[in-house]
């Protein structure tokens, strides 16, 4: 068919115009493909194609002309994609899908079709008009994404699933250390009892005691350090409160309540077992009053202020029963293996430790450990 019955078959389009028509010369002269086929004949055939469409497939119009455009369709060629533009047609709506066609020569592109029909003034169909667009390198970069999506996933379950596995192992490798752990401190402690049950004299009973309660401080630090979620950090204000209740405990003699106001104040799980003794020290130093007459209280407050994590202890009277004597507290600071230890793991922790005589008599001590420098 040559330029003419070409023309003749635009003009068929609503347009009479003749070849000034600048419709008829933009569909055989833009550079997007385009075919026109006719549904009233058997099998909707090709009647027009431009020269991008035969540049694009590789075929002469005399090649393209009444046939349908299956012609295109191949091996690889989506079936439910055939199947969307036949229901298409049927109903005659419009459709727009990227389908894989095949050239002349063999060669395959993906195709972005869009699909029209075209109706005269009854709102009958006369033609389907249908243009195409080479898409083949959106799509081979859309699977290149889709494959390097799926393997940055495959990857990423992988690891998790290592990392689950590495996890596991982790908490099995804790709760080992921490059974063992306490084995061991139950073990001393209960080696220090024997040993208190064979004291002839006051002096070495009192050693003794000391001792018991430093390892029954460590297992308490160690505890409170493995029950919580992040094992790396210990929170030195809620354990100060569980060693004085566990003091207080100890001490049937003596009426002592505690009070505490705690903000989340954590240092490094590293420094946990030299702190805790350090508050254990301060705490033993401070519940050792020779008058044991009127309640006592133990007001513990703990914060973190920038790079420094403070914590509060007072001892002192409890107020409730309107007495305004004094109680016989020991020296407000100690001295001693008392002293010695607090000094040397304050040191070790860049932990200061400041000890007041406050009114009434009562003890108040503050700890601060630098965390920024630790």
């Amino acid at each position: 068919m040559d330029d003419r019955d070409d023309w003749t078959l635009t003009e068929a389009l609503h347009h009479e115009q003749g070849r000034g028509d600048p419709f008829a010369a933009a569909v055989r002269s833009t550079r997007m493909s385009m075919i026109i086929t006719d549904p009233t004949k058997p099998d909707n055939p090709i009647i027009f194609a431009n020269d991008a469409f035969q540049r694009l497939t590789g075929y002469d119009r005399e090649e393209l002309l009444g046939r349908n455009c299956r012609l295109l369709q191949g091996d690889q060629t989506d079936p439910e994609t055939v199947d969307r533009i036949r229901d298409a047609v049927t109903a005659g709506t419009d459709i727009a899908v990227d389908i894989l066609n095949y050239r002349k020569d063999g060669s395959s592109f993906w195709n972005a079709l869009y699909l029209s029909p075209v109706r005269d003034d009854a709102g009958r169909i006369q033609f389907f008009f249908a243009s195409q667009l080479d898409v083949t390198d959106r799509i081979d970069v859309q699977a290149r994404m889709a494959r390097e999506k799926a393997r940055v996933e495959t990857e990423v379950t992988r690891r998790v699933a290592e990392l689950r596995e590495s996890l596991d192992a982790q908490r099995l490798l804790l709760h080992e250390v921490d059974h063992r752990v306490k084995n061991n401190m139950t073990m001393i402690g209960s080696i220090l009892r024997l040993q208190l049950r064979e004291a002839h004299d006051s002096q070495t009973a009192d050693l003794l005691r000391a001792m018991m309660t430093r390892i029954d401080a460590l297992a308490t630090v160690h505890r409170h350090l493995y029950q919580s979620e992040d094992v790396t950090r210990f929170d030195i204000g809620s354990c100060t409160v569980n060693l004085a209740s566990d003091l207080t405990q100890s001490r049937a003699d003596c009426d002592i309540r505690i009070r505490a106001d705690l903000g989340r104040a954590e240092v490094p799980a590293g420094q946990a077992s030299a702190i805790g003794l350090i508050v254990n020290e301060i705490l033993s130093h401070m519940i050792l009053p020779t008058d044991h007459g009127g309640a006592r209280v133990f007001d513990i407050s703990s914060r973190v202020t920038g790079g420094r994590v403070e914590l509060g202890i007072r001892f002192g009277r409890d107020g409730r029963d309107g007495s305004s004597k004094n109680p016989t507290l020991p020296r407000y600071s100690p001295s001693g293996v008392t002293e010695q230890i607090i000094s040397r793991l304050a040191a070790q922790t860049r932990t200061s430790v400041s000890w007041v005589q406050g009114p009434c008599g009562s003890i108040e001590v503050t700890v601060v450990v630098d965390t920024e420098v630790s």
